[in-house]
């Protein structure tokens, strides 16, 4: 190892107390970062190698020795090669009988062999004890100190004693082990580095889907319903105006979404008259992306922030307001303050202004180290209470804003209603019924079927 990297992976502290030997084959990216962490930890690391030449990239603590030699110098032996490779280990088979093999191999796509590589690997050589682990963390995750990166561990295997050993290791490694059972899961923790945000799926596809329907529609009545009808090029209006039109819509569509499986939860429970039938699977996958929903319409949120700021230093904007002072100084028109317009105007600011604050609120909450610190009542609290007040909020901001619309007939071009009066629907709705399932005659039942009651316990499922 040269010695820039060296320094780079001395974030962990050395040990004077020598542990066991590991063995390691492989000399790959991952397999020499793991021995260079487990030198600093207090491990003995030898290397099983086809060629025995030292290289400088090698930990110069360890030792590089033919697999079969490697293999006898220690009881657990980390597998760090790919699987197309394993073949080499078969004649091996009685030198690794009865030894500890940790498995850390990926595949490159999803469910890629009919068996994990852990189960493949336990059927080429029965007699030894396969775990799987290892196989979340990467090479930069050990160099770094894992102090920028995750330090879970999954780990699997059918012996508990050699599984212990290896945990024991991930613990040394200042990482965090997490027992998931038999080898029968490593199909799934082989899965697990390949998935793209899987809890993220839902909330993107669906925000994009509406942002492009909500920018059409705005297109359309904004940009082309002009250009038709009044002959005003307007097209600029896809820069700022559009977006800052769809952005608070969106991020009040999508805090509205947070809260509706809810509401769909406690409707089917009072239906149901127990807690313990499981929910359809749509709407548990729905309560499981809610954080996600939340934290994206925190992002349009801030984006709508961001673009009404902005929107003083426009030209469009400088010269309308121009304009208008010209037209009022060669008329000699002065226009008195409108104390309704003025109240409205601070009304409609401040309710924004609060709502935003307790959405950022509601993302910090959301975050783990956050999250962590709390109790579940005060969790609960923030992201319940707070999370309806901030519903509230904004809801009540965007009808201010747009209240004047809903009777205008210049607002419904080609009879379709303006966009904020759309955004309206389903929020609205969420707070209609919620009222109703906070009224004490609704309430208590369902508190009760939430702690355990049951109306008719033998159809319970």
């Amino acid at each position: 190892m040269n010695k820039n990297s060296s320094n780079i992976m001395a974030l962990a502290p050395n040990t004077s107390n020598k542990r066991e030997t590991v063995c390691i084959f492989g000399t790959g990216d991952f397999g020499r970062a793991l021995g260079h962490k487990m030198i600093q930890c207090g491990y003995s690391v030898v290397y099983g190698s086809r060629s025995t030449q030292i290289s400088n990239l090698i930990p110069k603590d360890a030792e590089v020795l033919g697999h079969a030699e490697a293999a006898q110098k220690a009881a657990i032996i980390i597998i760090a090669i790919q699987r197309q490779h394993y073949n080499f280990l078969t004649p091996l088979a009685e030198t690794l009988h009865g030894k500890v093999l940790v498995d850390i191999s990926n595949n490159l796509k999803l469910n890629q062999y009919p068996e994990s590589n852990a189960e493949y690997l336990a059927q080429l050589l029965p007699g030894s004890k396969v775990v799987k682990a290892f196989n979340t963390v990467s090479a930069w995750a050990l160099q770094s100190g894992t102090l920028d990166a995750s330090r879970q561990v999954f780990v699997c295997g059918d012996d508990v004693e050699a599984k212990q050993m290896v945990m024991d290791i991930v613990r040394a490694l200042s990482l965090t082990p997490l027992d998931k059972g038999s080898l029968s899961a490593a199909q799934e923790i082989e899965n697990y580095p390949l998935q793209l945000f899987p809890m993220w799926n839902f909330p993107i596809i669906l925000s994009l889907a509406l942002t492009i329907f909500f920018f059409l529609y705005c297109l359309a009545l904004d940009v082309i319903y002009p250009y038709i009808y009044e002959n005003s090029n307007l097209s600029f209006f896809i820069a700022i105006t559009i977006p800052n039109r769809v952005c608070p819509v969106m991020a009040l569509i999508l805090l509205a979404l947070v809260y509706l499986p809810g509401i769909f939860a406690a409707i089917i429970q009072l239906y149901r008259g127990t807690k313990y039938s499981r929910f359809p699977n749509w709407l548990d996958k729905w309560m499981l992306c809610r954080k996600q929903l939340g934290l994206v319409a925190l992002a349009f949120a801030s984006l709508h922030a961001v673009f009404t700021l902005v929107t003083p230093l426009r030209a469009f904007v400088s010269w309308r307001t121009s304009n208008r002072i010209i037209s009022q100084a060669l008329n000699n028109e002065t226009e008195p303050l409108d104390n309704t317009n003025a109240w409205l105007s601070d009304s409609y600011l401040a309710l924004g202004v609060l709502g935003y604050f307790l959405f950022v609120l509601l993302g910090i909450t959301s975050l783990p180290s956050v999250s962590n610190s709390v109790n579940w009542r005060e969790f609960r609290f923030v992201q319940s209470k707070l999370g309806y007040l901030a519903l509230v909020l904004c809801t009540a901001h965007t009808m201010v804003y747009g209240g004047t619309w809903f009777l205008n007939p210049a607002a419904y071009k080609w009879y379709l209603p303006d966009i904020y009066m759309l955004s309206l629907v389903v929020p609205c709705a969420i707070l209609v019924v919620k009222f109703v399932l906070i009224l004490p005659c609704v309430d208590k039942p369902l508190t009760r079927i939430r702690q355990g009651w049951e109306r008719n316990p033998k159809n319970s499922e």
